[in-house]
């Protein structure tokens, strides 16, 4: 947990791994989400586009959101997110719960064992 502001300045490497608090983790990241809906039952998360395009798919709409557009998605609504050009980046504001989720999805599991950890961190998968 950061015990100082975390400042990263244009043009200076932004490497935010040290972006964590009590509230929420920030992090610069590329690529895309979970290929299913999926709702975070507890957690707001939130992205900020810097480079590319994301497009996002809820339940009942996908929105392509380029470069210097935010987007907040509150506890409780499904979605998912997709990068659309092979340079999108974004800055990506979560809880720890969710960055947890995040670390224990890497790599390739069946849709029950990502059931189990979806549902390990107050999140569901929404049937296709």
């Amino acid at each position: 947990m950061a015990k100082t502001p975390v400042i990263r300045m244009a043009g200076e490497p932004q490497n935010l791994g040290d972006a964590t608090g009590k509230s929420f983790v920030l992090r610069e990241w590329a690529g895309s989400g979970p290929a299913e809906l999926h709702i975070h039952h507890e957690d707001d998360e939130a992205w900020h586009v810097l480079a590319g395009v994301l497009r996002f798919r809820f339940a009942d709409r996908e929105v392509d959101v380029p470069a210097g557009s935010t987007v907040f998605v509150p506890a409780g609504i499904a979605h998912t997110f997709e990068a659309r050009t092979p340079e999108t980046r974004y800055l990506l504001v979560l809880t720890e719960r969710l960055l947890s989720l995040i670390e224990k999805l890497s790599g390739s599991q069946g849709r029950e064992r990502k059931s189990e950890i979806y549902r390990a961190h107050a999140s569901e998968l929404v049937d296709p």
